[in-house]
């Protein structure tokens, strides 16, 4: 999902560090109203570089990364997956890819807009009770990288230099794996936590959802 660079100029690379400033500015003041989503984010970020850098290939147009969004998603919450994205994309660039930083706005809005609309619409709905399902589960990861598919074609459409249409298919067709894959690991890991939720330190890290 990263955009390499020289694809976009430098206007749109503003463009995008000034949209992806906003939406982090709109988020954080969440961090004051519940503490514990400060803890959350850190290990949001955490977990997000741990995922990022365990397995990562190129892939058409772009990269294909494991993300672990689902996973990160369902037992840390929106506003820590969302701000743990943009912390997690500003650790990997500064400790092991530092030409990422140039297109940390564009690569965070990648992850972070469909973040926002899989919440508003499938996430509310499914993220609870049914965070034990592997089909629910299924339909949120399908949604989400369809998402950073559409953003990744986006970015490559607004490119100084044309794209083949051939290239984003195959980065895109490269997600299906992972949103075939990650579902069942996403809830293995939220029925260990709910297993574990009289545990004061669980409930303090995690947003452990409802038995569905």
């Amino acid at each position: 999902m990263h955009i390499e660079p020289g694809i976009l100029s430098g206007a749109k690379i503003a463009a995008a560090n000034l949209a992806a400033t906003a939406l982090v500015a709109a988020q954080a003041p969440q961090l004051l109203r519940k503490p514990q989503r400060l803890l959350r984010t850190l290990l949001a970020a955490l977990f997000f570089s741990v995922f990022m850098q365990s397995f990562h290939t190129p892939a058409g147009a772009s990269e294909l990364h494991f993300i672990g969004a689902m996973p990160i998603y369902l037992t840390l919450g929106f506003v820590p997956t969302l701000l743990g994205f943009g912390l997690g994309l500003l650790l990997q660039g500064g400790v092991f890819e530092p030409a990422d930083l140039l297109h940390l706005g564009v690569n965070f809005l990648s992850l972070a807009v469909p973040l926002v609309a899989l919440h508003a619409t499938l996430g509310r709905r499914l993220a609870s009770g049914a965070a034990t399902r592997v089909g629910s589960v299924l339909k949120l990861d399908a949604a989400y990288y369809a998402g950073v598919a559409v953003m990744v074609g986006f970015w490559l459409a607004m490119g100084e230099v044309a794209t083949p249409f051939a290239a984003w298919a195959a980065f895109a067709s490269a997600y299906l794996p992972v949103a075939l894959i990650e579902p069942v690991l996403t809830v293995a890991l939220v029925r260990l936590l709910q297993s574990q939720a009289h545990r004061p330190l669980v409930r303090l890290c995690f947003a452990v959802p409802a038995r569905g």
